[in-house]
């Protein structure tokens, strides 16, 4: 069962629960919160992004999956100072995850590469309980 915490404003947060379906479902809730904010445009790159990384989630952790959006405007202080969307995936695993050199015919490990060549800035934090990796995304100043 998907856990909505908060949909309302500038702000979009749900936990997934760490099962295959997760993904899929994530994407589903991405999109649409995208789209009732007028942000169809940045649906492809931001649910692919997402995508890779409650993928990561459910490899290596086997607790809830949190995702996170927050539309930033440029003076509510996003890192580059222009308006930008904000996603963050969390899941109670402490380690964060390691960016490695995928081979032509492996069939993973390529996610941190499409996170930082898609996105203006990413990174990783610990939580209290687990780790956070976010992105952001510029968004036409507002």
């Amino acid at each position: 069962m998907i856990g909505v915490i908060d949909t309302d404003g500038e702000c979009a947060e749900w936990v997934f629960p760490a099962e295959p379906g997760a993904v899929r479902t994530a994407r589903h809730a991405v999109r649409s919160k995208l789209s009732s904010w007028g942000l169809d445009s940045y649906g492809d790159v931001t649910v692919l992004l997402v995508s890779e990384l409650v993928t990561n989630s459910l490899r290596y952790a086997s607790g809830p999956i949190g995702v996170r959006l927050e539309r930033r405007d440029s003076a509510s202080g996003s890192g580059t100072g222009g308006a930008a969307l904000l996603v963050e995936v969390s899941d109670p695993l402490p380690d964060p995850p390691r960016e490695r050199a995928a081979q032509p015919d492996d069939e993973g490990g390529r996610g941190l590469q499409l996170v930082a060549v898609s996105a203006q800035r990413w990174g990783t934090r610990h939580g209290k309980s687990g780790k956070t990796v976010w992105f952001e995304l510029a968004l036409p100043g507002e």
